[in-house]
């Protein structure tokens, strides 16, 4: 019997951040297998490693409960700790279908893994993406930051980063799901990477889900790396940049992500903690 690991990442309080299942040895099953776990463990990524040539080494696949996604920052952070916790602290190197992605663990008590991004992108949102974007949440144009353009970010997986004022229009997210879901299924993005930015290493985040058929995700490790390299790219990375990110505090899951970016180097490094939920 394949036995799920389940541990909620981005946190250390089995009650907070964001619930992932890791199944550490996939090597006897099937992508059909592996997409019928998914949807019963019903969190928004399960992951299955298969150990690789290589020290440390594995094949990382992820699937929500609806599909297969190329990279989950969640359950890379989760896989790894729940590693480190089987084997020990060290080194780690995910073979993942967005690219290759190390992964360094470390901590007594408390573990922590910092993943590397494969190479971030950003681009600017054109204007109809930005409009049937807001039409789905139901938010105005002058809801967002005039300061912070609206971009789609690549961190291994597409995001579309829209910044708002203030923490109110944040906390106020009531949308459109099968609005949301078409346009996204259409663009090809993964979640919605809906920011506050209380001050320039601080920022609150939601993060919209419909293409895994999850309403939201408290806590995102791939939009946290897409987002560092929306801030390269907008020119806010004049030196090296840690950003707090706060997420899942609107849904009671209260998550807490690190982001590492640098100006000359377009990887991004995300840190969190991550913690075994009880059976």
């Amino acid at each position: 019997m394949t036995e799920v690991l389940r541990y909620a990442a981005f946190t250390t309080d089995p009650a907070g951040g964001n619930p992932a299942g890791v199944v550490l040895d996939a090597d006897a099953l099937d992508e059909a297998a592996m997409q019928r776990i998914a949807a019963e463990v019903g969190y928004s990524e399960t992951a299955f490693l298969t150990p690789v040539e290589g020290e440390r080494r594995y094949r990382v696949r992820y699937f929500s409960p609806l599909a297969e996604v190329a990279f989950c920052g969640h359950a890379t952070i989760a896989s790894a700790v729940a590693l480190a916790e089987r084997d020990g602290v060290g080194d780690l190197v995910f073979e993942t279908a967005a690219g290759t992605v190390p992964v360094a663990t470390g901590g007594t008590g408390t573990v922590e893994a910092s993943l590397v991004s494969v190479p971030t992108r950003s681009r600017p949102a054109t204007g109809d993406e930005v409009s049937r974007a807001l039409a789905a949440l139901g938010w105005a144009a002058a809801d967002l930051h005039p300061d912070w353009p609206a971009h789609v970010a690549f961190g291994g997986v597409e995001h579309l980063v829209l910044a708002v004022r203030t923490r109110e229009r944040l906390a106020d997210l009531d949308y459109d799901f099968a609005a949301l879901g078409e346009l996204m299924a259409e663009r090809g993005w993964t979640t919605l990477q809906l920011l506050w930015p209380q001050d320039g290493r601080t920022v609150h985040a939601r993060d919209p889900f419909p293409p895994g058929g999850v309403v939201e995700d408290p806590a995102t490790g791939a939009a946290a790396a897409a987002l560092g390299g929306y801030l390269r790219a907008v020119g806010r990375v004049a030196e090296p940049l840690r950003v707090t990110v706060h997420q899942g505090e609107d849904m009671g899951r209260p998550s807490l992500l690190r982001v590492d970016v640098r100006p000359d180097d377009p990887r991004v490094t995300v840190t969190g903690a991550a913690t075994a939920i009880p059976a």
